[in-house]
């Protein structure tokens, strides 16, 4: 799989990188690795990212945007019950021209 076979997939549709490595048939760790480097070429395309990142369903302790794998424990109050990051792509919206 390409990674800008990972656009169409995610445009408008927000997945965890579990759900998209299931989807396309390929390890959770490739996914990571491919969506990373996609995440830094859509600043050159028409294309935004947004990521919902992972939280602790305990504490409400929130990761940072850049971890796109699901962490194992929150580092507040040592859960495991925490939500996985999601990643979904929309086009940019033109800008208003007076």
């Amino acid at each position: 799989m390409f990674r800008k076979d990972l656009i169409p997939l995610l445009l408008d549709n927000p997945f965890s990188v579990r759900q998209i490595a299931r989807l396309v048939g390929e390890a959770p760790k490739d996914i990571a690795s491919d969506l990373q480097h996609l995440l830094k070429s859509l600043k050159h395309t028409e294309y935004v990212a947004s990521v919902t990142p992972a939280k602790c369903r305990k504490c409400g302790f929130e990761f940072g945007k850049e971890k796109l794998a699901k962490p194992s424990r929150c580092p507040e109050c040592q859960a495991t019950w925490l939500t996985e990051p999601k990643i979904a792509i929309s086009v940019k919206a033109p800008d208003a021209v007076p």
